[in-house]
């Protein structure tokens, strides 16, 4: 490690001042920051904690009827406080690592990264989600960027994420044994409009929407919509974990287990 500065502010103004400075950097649970630091790829000046502001922590429901999910929140409040408002949601933050990165990880943490193999940016765009930050709201269409990438200006903080409920909902995960991130996960939710269907660990663009079996299980929601249907290999991640074409046969598989799941 090296020096720095550390702050731990307890408001989102305090926060938002603090890291207005040269190099500062927003510190959530720290799963991605803390090692990237160990290893200096990257060097802040000062570290702007956000685990303290207790208006950026918790679950509710809000008043328009979404589940509303502070920024700040651990992954394991999530799986826990959530289960009741948005099941599939809540199962998803279960899956996420082990003990001690959900009890760490925060979901603002986590989205602000973009990791291509993280778990939430797919509930994120399969709901139809709003980013709420300091300054602005941010549909999750609109958000990710591609690999570790997103809408967020610098010293933007993500304050809430607001999740539409959908009718029916399932997450399916096909975990790497080490790191439990996704090699393909896939979320798949059907409301009243149509269903959204979005796939995180497979492309090397990150998480997308597929919007081929959107369209089949619009139509039809049963895994048998999408048993037909294939995604390309091009683009997708190739690696020691398996190849592009493997992650592209995920895709199907992953996407037919959580309709099972879901319906």
């Amino acid at each position: 490690m090296y020096a720095f500065d550390f702050e731990r502010p307890t408001t989102i103004a305090d926060a938002v001042k603090a890291l207005a400075a040269a190099d500062a950097q927003a510190l959530g649970g720290g799963q991605t920051l803390i090692p990237t630091l160990k290893q200096r790829l990257a060097q802040p000046s000062k570290l702007v904690s956000l685990t303290h502001i207790a208006e950026m922590r918790g679950v509710c429901r809000a008043d328009d009827g979404s589940v509303a999910i502070g920024g700040a929140t651990p992954h394991a409040v999530v799986a826990k406080e959530a289960a009741s408002l948005y099941p599939a949601l809540a199962k998803l933050a279960g899956q996420i690592g082990d003990p001690a990165v959900r009890s760490r990880g925060t979901i603002g943490g986590s989205l602000a990264n973009n990791d291509p193999s993280a778990c939430y940016p797919a509930a994120v765009l399969a709901s139809g989600a709003t980013i709420v930050t300091n300054s602005r709201r941010i549909a999750a269409d609109d958000f990710f960027r591609g690999m570790f990438a997103t809408a967020l200006n610098p010293g933007e903080i993500i304050v809430e994420v607001r999740f539409p409920v959908p009718e029916k909902a399932a997450y399916a995960k096909f975990p790497q044994p080490a790191s439990r991130f996704a090699l393909t996960g896939v979320f798949v939710a059907k409301f009243a409009s149509g269903v959204r269907v979005a796939v995180t660990g497979a492309s090397e663009g990150g998480v997308f929407r597929w919007k081929e079996a959107e369209q089949a299980l619009s139509s039809n929601f049963s895994a048998e919509a999408v048993r037909g249907l294939s995604v390309s290999p091009a683009g997708m991640i190739g690696d020691l974990h398996g190849t592009p074409e493997y992650r592209a046969h995920l895709v199907r598989v992953m996407t037919a287990r959580a309709v099972q799941a879901a319906a």
